[in-house]
C-alpha cells in the first residue's frame, strides 16, 4: 500500500500556481457530483458555475493540467476526475493522524468524506489518559505518549491538530520532529514550523467574523440608502454602552 511519506503531488514541480491548486478541490467536488449522476461531459461554463468560479479562470486553470476540452463537446468528466485527483495526490492512500479528540476532533474522526477522497484516518491521539482505548468512529484513541511510534509505524506525513491553543505548538513540534511534513491546524493559534513543512489553518471564528463584517456592511448600505433604520438591539446596546448580547462592548479591542 502506498503511503504519503514516499509520494508527493506533482503540482509544484509542474509549476501550477498556488491559487490554481486551491481551486482544484472545488472542480473535483463539482465533477464528482456530475460523475455520480453519470454525466459524461460538461462545458467550461457549466463546470465553472458549479464550482463557483468564472469560466475563463477555469479554462486557464485546466491549461496548467494540459486539459483543454473539445470544442462543441466540453470536458470528459471521468478523465478530469482522474486528472485532478492525480495532481492532488489523491490516487494513493494518505494516512492521517488527528491529535486532540475533543468535540471537534471527534467530529473530524466521524467525517465520512476522508476515505472517498484518498485519506485514511490512521490514528486518533489525545493527551487525556481517560480517553485511551475509547473508540471514536470505530478507532480506539491512543495516548500522546505513543505519537512518534504511531507516525513511524503508519508512515504518516499529514497531521491534524484539533487541540486547545495552548497545546498546539508543542504537538506541532512533536509531529514535525517525527516526520510529519503537512499539518491541518484547527487550533486558534498561529503555528511556527521549519521550511519544508506546510500548514493550512482552519479557524471557524475568523470566518464568522468576516461574515459579520459583511453583514454590518450590508446593514450600513441599507441605512445609507435612506431607510435610516437601526436594528432595535443595536439601539438598546448603544444606549447601555454594551454590545448586542448585553455583556461585551460593541467594539472589542484588537
Amino acid at each position: 500500500m502506498a503511503t504519503g511519506r514516499t509520494h508527493r503531488p506533482a503540482t509544484r514541480s509542474r509549476g501550477i500556481p498556488e491559487a490554481t491548486v486551491a481551486r482544484l478541490p472545488l472542480y473535483l467536488r463539482a465533477l464528482t457530483a456530475l460523475s455520480e449522476r453519470s454525466v459524461p461531459t460538461v462545458s467550461s461554463e457549466e463546470l465553472a458555475a458549479a464550482a463557483g468560479v468564472n469560466s475563463a479562470k477555469l479554462r486557464k486553470d485546466f491549461s496548467y493540467l494540459g486539459s483543454y476540452g473539445t470544442r462543441g463537446v466540453g470536458y470528459d468528466v471521468e478523465y478530469l476526475v482522474y486528472q485532478i485527483s492525480r495532481e492532488l495526490g489523491l490516487t494513493q492512500d494518505w494516512p492521517v493522524v488527528i491529535v486532540g479528540i475533543g468535540n471537534l476532533g471527534a467530529a473530524l474522526a466521524n467525517y465520512g468524506g476522508f476515505a472517498s477522497r484518498g485519506f485514511r484516518v490512521a490514528a486518533l491521539i489525545d493527551a487525556d489518559p481517560a480517553m485511551a482505548g475509547k473508540p471514536v468512529a470505530g478507532i480506539p484513541v491512543q495516548h500522546t505518549d505513543e505519537l512518534e511510534k504511531i507516525i513511524e509505524d503508519n508512515g504518516v506525513s499529514i497531521g491534524v491538530i484539533a487541540t486547545p491553543a495552548g497545546a498546539a505548538q508543542q504537538v506541532c513540534d512533536r509531529l514535525v520532529a517525527a516526520g510529519v511534513t503537512s499539518i491541518l491546524n484547527f487550533a486558534p493559534t498561529v503555528l511556527t514550523v521549519p521550511d519544508g513543512v506546510d500548514v493550512r489553518k482552519v479557524d471557524l471564528s475568523i470566518e464568522l467574523q468576516i461574515l459579520a463584517f459583511h453583514e454590518q456592511r450590508k446593514a450600513g448600505e441599507e441605512t445609507a440608502s435612506g431607510d435610516g433604520a437601526v436594528p432595535a438591539a443595536a439601539k438598546r446596546a448603544s444606549a447601555a454602552g454594551q454590545g448586542p448580547d448585553g455583556d461585551v462592548p460593541a467594539v472589542m479591542p484588537a
